[in-house]
Formats: structure tokens, C-alpha cells, sequence
């Protein structure tokens, strides 16, 4: 009997796939709970080592109660009229508004230069290094710069703001100038368009919608901004009575009264700025 010589196939054992073991505590993640594990050590000490000998918690409460029922459930005129709070309300509206369009007009011209997509590498590098090193100081400051150069008053606020609204809106609208694909745009360099042809007639309107919410969102920013330096600057808008009713008189019904004609102000904003970003993006 001849047996079969032939040898046996050999089976291959399936192998397990290795498993890649993933942290999901990135180096990111270290620092964010590192600094916050520092701020909380922090806040921790300072509350213990607070001076609250002659604080009673109690009275405290108490007072901040009477407070805010003056403040927010009977608000009312005190050492001004209400015209004069009218009047200074508009005066921040229009402090506001005022920076906001003279900063959007400037910043669309720098956004040009500043975008990648139209503009050698170097100059977007440069302009977008010196526009972050204005946006780090705060508005106030450089409102109290421009204070001690031009003094006190409206002249001081508008630099100031419009200043800080520059280099924000710069950053905004180049960052929506370089969404524009960069095949487009060499597309019709070739075909013979001109730059700026290009800039108004290809890229403009298709970036509306964008550039429409970030001025919006400046001008409620420059709002706040104007509040804010009303009294630092000399402006004689809201912010000044507003820091001489709570800071001065000590009225908080007419504190309670111009915060809510702050409010009233902030709602007719969003519902504008919603109205006009719709529009656009139905046209669009």
C-alpha cells in the first residue's frame, strides 16, 4: 500500500491585531488642569487667608438683597433727568458706531494685505504679528494712552476704540479673505483681472454674510468698550453717569434704570444684527 507523500497544507493561526494603547491625556490637557489646579491652590489660600474679622455674612447678604430690589425691581431717575440719560445713551450708541465703521473701512484694507491668499507671505506674517501685539492691550488702556496725549474727552475715546477695532476686525476679515479658494483666484489673474477687480468683484461678495457678523459683533463689543471708558475718558456718555450714580451718589435706582436701557440697547443690536445676516444669506 503506498501512502500519500504528499505533506500536509499548514494552517495559519489567525493573529490578534495589536492593540494601540491611545492617553487621552495629551500634553494640552496637562497644562490646561495644571493651571487650573494652580488657580484653584490660589483661590483656595486667598479665601483663607482673607481679613473678614469685621464681615458679617449676614449684613452682607442683607445689603446686597436691599441693593439689588433698588436696583432692578424700582428703577428710577435720581440726580438726572431721564433726557439726560437718553442723550448720553445715544452719545455711547453713536461713540460706538462711530469706531466701528471708521475701524471696519481701515481693517478691510489692512485685511488685503494680511491675507495669505493675496499677499506675499512676509507682509501677512508682519501685519498680523503687529495687529495681535495691539489686540493683547486691552481697549481701556489704550483709550488712557491716547487720553494722556490728546486729553480728556470724546477725541481720546474714538482713537482709543477705533484702534483696538483695527487690528480685531483685522484678523477677522482676513481670516474670510483667505477662505477664497487660491485656484480661483489664480484663475482669474490669469484670465487678465486686475487686483483689485478681484478683491470687490470675486471675493467681496461672497464674504458679506461674514464680515457683516463680525462688524456686528465689533460694534456690540465697541458698546460695552464705550460704557466702559465713559467716565475713564471724560466722554460724558452713559458710562459716566452710570459710574457717578453708583460710585458717587450711591443711587442704585438710577443704576438699575441705566443698566436696563443698556439691555434694551443690546436686544435691538442682536435683533438687527439677526436681520441683516438673514438678508444677506438669502441673497447669497
Amino acid at each position: 500500500m503506498i501512502e500519500n507523500s504528499q505533506p500536509k497544507p499548514k494552517t495559519i493561526q489567525p493573529v490578534a491585531p495589536q492593540t494601540k494603547h491611545v492617553s487621552l491625556v495629551t500634553r494640552p490637557r496637562k497644562i490646561l488642569r495644571g493651571v487650573l489646579a494652580g488657580l484653584a491652590i490660589i483661590t483656595i489660600y486667598s479665601l483663607a487667608t482673607l481679613n473678614n474679622g469685621n464681615l458679617v455674612f449676614a449684613d452682607a447678604f442683607k445689603s446686597l438683597g436691599v441693593n439689588l430690589n433698588a436696583m432692578f425691581l424700582h428703577p428710577g431717575v435720581g440726580q438726572d433727568t431721564f433726557g439726560q440719560l437718553l442723550r448720553a445713551l445715544v452719545t455711547s450708541v453713536s461713540l460706538a458706531m462711530l469706531t466701528t465703521l471708521l475701524g471696519a473701512v481701515i481693517a478691510f484694507f489692512i485685511a488685503v494685505g494680511a491675507a495669505r491668499n493675496l499677499a506675499p507671505s512676509w507682509l501677512a506674517t508682519t501685519i498680523k504679528a503687529v495687529m495681535a501685539f495691539i489686540r493683547a492691550i486691552p481697549t481701556i488702556l489704550w483709550v488712557l494712552i491716547y487720553s494722556v496725549v490728546m486729553g480728556l474727552g470724546a477725541s481720546a475715546a474714538v482713537v482709543g476704540l477705533t484702534f483696538h477695532s483695527v487690528a480685531y476686525l483685522v484678523k477677522a476679515y482676513s481670516e474670510s479673505i483667505e477662505e477664497t479658494s487660491q485656484d480661483t483666484i489664480e484663475a482669474l489673474k490669469a484670465s487678465g483681472v486686475g487686483f483689485w477687480p478681484i478683491v470687490f468683484q470675486a471675493i467681496l461678495p461672497s464674504i458679506v454674510p461674514a464680515l457683516l457678523s463680525w462688524t456686528f459683533i465689533r460694534f456690540e463689543i465697541n458698546f460695552a468698550n464705550a460704557v466702559a471708558v465713559g467716565a475713564a475718558a471724560g466722554a460724558d456718555d452713559i458710562g459716566y453717569f452710570l459710574f457717578m450714580a453708583g460710585s458717587f451718589y450711591f443711587n442704585f435706582h438710577e443704576v438699575g434704570l441705566i443698566v436696563y436701557l443698556l439691555l434694551a440697547v443690546a436686544i435691538v443690536l442682536e435683533l438687527v444684527s439677526m436681520k441683516l445676516r438673514g438678508h444677506y444669506l438669502k441673497h447669497n
